[in-house]
């Protein structure tokens, strides 16, 4: 629930003077956010000042005490092109505009930041939540003086949000090459590997650094330049945006055909959780054996949904026989 920053500006300008100084080979990039035009200018030109070699302009943060400030002006296209101009007003700097998530159309906001002169898009930030109640005080987590409020949820449940912003920016037709820094619950190479591949050219961490601590970059190089090896990828150039083209709206989707589930009866536990999950949620197609505690697929009931698939803890149910419903014409299909 923290406002823009726990010290005075003069302070973090401090900082990144000394930043810079110490670190002359590193890009600096500098967050910064106003309540007006002068405000954001004249903060642009002071990081500039500073050292800073790139400035990012926070139009995003959900738990601002002014609404002048943070996620309300992410959901003005007007307000962040003004802002935008305001900052190239006072920096010559590249500038990326940082989106909110609490949002419908990220897009409109995102050409209103491309038409006030950003060079890029940093998306998401945080998402507005409420993440839990205490029961016995009744009151909203965290607990500040006997209150809460609304704020910004982050690390890995807003991972699948962040891809998806990232998708349909890259799908709109004057945002498809336009730089995208991509940030929301990066932890892993694998989660690194996934925001690249959606187009993000260059990643942001933060709530998994403080969860894990600043190694966890040093396990996500090593995974990535093993994952480029093995993927035959002379550079991490290659891969960025290369899984665009395969997410498609969902009327386009081939519907023609049936994937049963096949089990591997060697690795079932027994557990009973593919047979209670498709019984209770599903079309009661998995039949369950109690003398010897293992499920079975009635394919005259699947319909390859393979919610049992994702509910199994060992990873025993994969995609199996393939059927064409009735009067769709067989063909080729990737699985």
């Amino acid at each position: 629930m923290e406002q823009i920053a726990e010290h005075p500006l003069e302070e973090n300008l401090a900082a990144i003077r000394r930043l810079k100084q110490d670190y002359p080979d590193k890009v600096l990039i500098a967050s910064i956010m106003g309540e007006n035009e002068q405000q954001w200018q004249e903060l642009a030109r002071l990081v500039e000042e500073a050292g800073a070699d790139m400035i990012e302009c926070n139009f995003s943060c959900p738990q601002m005490t002014s609404h002048a400030m943070g996620s309300d002006v992410g959901q003005s296209p007007e307000l962040v092109e003004k802002y935008c101009r305001a900052v190239k007003r006072g920096s010559s700097l590249p500038m990326l505009a940082k989106m909110t998530p609490n949002i419908g159309d990220m897009c409109e906001v995102a050409l209103a930041a491309k038409r006030g002169g950003a060079d890029g898009i940093a998306t998401i930030n945080t998402v507005k939540s409420i993440t839990n109640i205490d029961l016995n005080r009744k009151i909203g987590m965290p607990v500040v003086n006997g209150k809460s409020s609304i704020s910004g949820y982050s690390g890995k449940a807003v991972k699948p949000i962040a891809l998806r912003f990232i998708q349909q920016l890259r799908m709109h037709p004057e945002l498809r090459d336009f730089p995208i820094s991509g940030i929301g619950g990066i932890e892993t190479w694998e989660d690194a590997a996934e925001f690249l591949l959606l187009g993000a050219a260059t990643l942001q961490v933060t709530t998994g650094i403080m969860q894990y601590g600043y190694r966890i970059v040093e396990d996500m190089a090593s995974g990535l330049s093993h994952y480029l090896a093995d993927q035959g990828f002379a550079s991490l150039q290659e891969m960025i945006g290369l899984a665009n083209g395969n997410i498609i709206p969902a009327e386009d989707l081939d519907r023609s055909y049936i994937v049963y589930p096949r089990i591997n009866q060697e690795k079932c536990v027994g557990c009973g959780r593919c047979y209670i999950s498709c019984y209770d949620g599903g079309h009661q197609a998995m039949e369950w054996d109690e003398h010897s505690r293992t499920p079975h697929c009635n394919t005259e009931k699947c319909v390859g949904c393979l919610l049992c698939g994702h509910v199994c803890p060992v990873a025993c149910i994969d995609l199996g026989e393939v059927k064409f419903k009735k009067g769709e014409k067989e063909h080729a299909l990737t699985l």
